[in-house]
């Protein structure tokens, strides 16, 4: 297939268009995910040492969620950083290495949490960590809907 053949179907959209999208699809603010993710974390801890009576299990359920939510907050203030990136490719490539950190730094944490959390309990760390990380798919579901179809700028 040529070129030309690939782009008889494409469009490109005008400014206005694109506007229009962006308005009527807003995105999901990072920081208010990163919320969420500490008012749980912080919600699982308190229920770990409720329900246990240990507050060694609660401290164990607030290190799990802070592996999530301090390298979460690290990546968020490094992508809004980058929101003046004029290149496609370098604001693709900051993603990635904000990623990485992120990534490197939660693994860090995970092994040093033996060395930080007295008598650490590993089923509260991981029910920290696994209920704060599925924070993400909470704010998709709670993301306002999309108002409207992207075939209806089509002109």
């Amino acid at each position: 297939m040529t070129d030309e053949a690939q782009d008889e179907g494409f469009k490109p959209l005008t400014p206005e268009e694109a506007q229009k999208i962006r308005e009527s699809n807003p995105p999901v603010s990072l920081w208010l995910v990163v919320a969420g993710q500490a008012g749980v974390g912080a919600l699982v801890a308190l229920m770990a040492w409720l329900f246990t009576g240990q507050s060694r299990v609660g401290w164990s359920a607030a290190y799990g969620a802070l592996a999530v939510v301090i390298p979460a907050a690290l990546f968020a203030r490094g992508l809004s950083r980058q929101k003046s990136a004029t290149h496609g490719n370098a604001a693709l490539a900051g993603f990635f290495v904000w990623e990485m950190v992120k990534i490197a730094l939660t693994v860090a944490m995970l092994f040093a949490a033996p060395r930080l959390i007295a008598e650490l309990n590993w089923l509260a760390l991981l029910a920290g960590f696994v209920v704060t990380m599925k924070v993400y798919w909470v704010a998709m579901w709670f993301r306002p809907a999309r108002k409207d179809s992207i075939k209806k700028f089509e002109i």
